[in-house]
């Protein structure tokens, strides 16, 4: 119950009392709900149905929407409710389903960096499927897996080996690794391949059964519904087919790519939209004005560059470091942004307003495509 206010207005205690209570009953509904989606999912599964049914999600927002208007409520306020219903709904789902296929049980696993985020997130998601995941990694243990801080003091006689390392060390484990390399599966998540080419051209041509995954998420994703996985093919295809059936069982969007590309493209993904919002940071941090009086006059979009960049500035520095300096086609992407800002510059400095239309006309055409409205 809500502590009492002093001097509050009288019956205020026994109105929140009752919003309490009527917030447990909410909270009831919605696992009850859940109760009904596990129902479904399994009724799925057995008809090998998929777990995602847009037209359904659909219907069941449009129904929210029109239920809301019958009880005096914001449409767009059902809509945002029901859609993280539907979200946790899928997450449950998906993560139900992956651990239903069991296709790891038998098989053992290593995590090469797995006490790092996205090696922990493929701990977790290969021990979801039964694998007997192991964990080395010079940082530390993870709780409930066994754990090595060296990973030259194991035998690998897994089935699957993971390198969830940074860069520089992927480089070094994949190019010590070429000269015993593992009977089965190995395949890096690193977020630049270009780095590693050397390393992994070493393990194809020493015969190991190697592949190169990007997964395009952070390590707090629970639903991979929309993400992307991208899968680098280096030469040995039964091996990237082979990761690819890691991820059978989700919803995850799994994209086929050559190192090249790859890394091009990242270019643009990772080091330019990263490269903003450093930017962004440091000219804000260089202004010379006061955070908190900005935060006062912020603006919707000042609000949303602050939100994304909080989180990139939160990162791994060393990582994203990594990302800008690494690259083959880094300067590509960064030059890009040099000559934009600075034709901005020259167009704003110029009063050139029709030039100034132009630009924006120009960027509104090629995101229309991206994010069509």
């Amino acid at each position: 119950m809500t502590p009492s206010e002093p001097g509050g207005p009288p019956g205020l205690d026994e109105l929140r009392s009752q919003l309490d209570a009527l917030d447990r009953r909410v909270l009831e509904a919605i696992a009850q709900r859940q109760q009904l989606v596990s129902e479904i999912g399994n009724l799925k599964r057995e008809a090998a149905i998929p777990t995602r049914d847009f037209d359904r999600e659909r219907d069941v927002v449009e129904l929210s929407r029109a239920v809301a208007v019958e009880l005096g409520l914001a449409p767009d306020l059902a809509e945002q409710v029901m859609l993280q219903l539907i979200r946790g709904s899928l997450t449950t789902q998906e993560q139900e389903r992956v651990a239903a296929t069991s296709s790891g049980h038998g098989k053992r696993v290593m995590v090469i960096g797995g006490r790092g985020q996205m090696g922990s997130w493929f701990v977790r998601f290969l021990a979801s499927q039964g694998f007997d995941v192991e964990v080395a990694d010079p940082a530390g243990a993870l709780e409930g897996f066994s754990h090595y801080a060296n990973w030259q003091d194991v035998d690998l006689n897994h089935d699957i080996v993971v390198v969830a390392a940074q860069l520089r060390q992927s480089e070094e484990i994949l190019a010590t690794m070429a000269q015993n390399p593992p009977s089965g599966l190995v395949f890096d998540i690193g977020s630049l391949k270009s780095p590693l080419r050397g390393a992994l051209t070493a393990l194809v041509t020493a015969g190991a059964r190697v592949t190169s995954l990007h997964p395009m998420f952070g390590p707090a994703t629970e639903l991979l519904s929309g993400r992307h996985v991208v899968f680098v093919d280096v030469g040995v295809p039964q091996a990237t087919q082979q990761a690819r059936e890691l991820f059978a069982s989700t919803m995850a969007i799994q994209v086929d790519m050559d190192l090249d590309s790859h890394d091009r493209l990242i270019a643009y993904v990772l080091g330019l939209s990263h490269a903003l919002s450093i930017a962004f940071a440091a000219a804000l941090a260089e202004s010379g004005e006061d955070a908190p009086t900005l935060a006062q006059l912020s603006s919707t979009t000042f609000d949303s560059q602050l939100e994304v960049t909080g989180r990139v500035v939160a990162e791994n520095p060393h990582l994203y470091f990594e990302i800008q300096s690494l690259n083959d086609y880094g300067g590509e992407s960064l030059s890009a942004l040099s000559e934009a800002v600075g034709n901005l510059r020259k167009l704003v400095e110029a009063g050139d307003e029709s030039a100034f239309l132009a630009l924006m006309e120009k960027g509104r055409e090629y995101l229309a495509v991206i994010r069509p409205q």
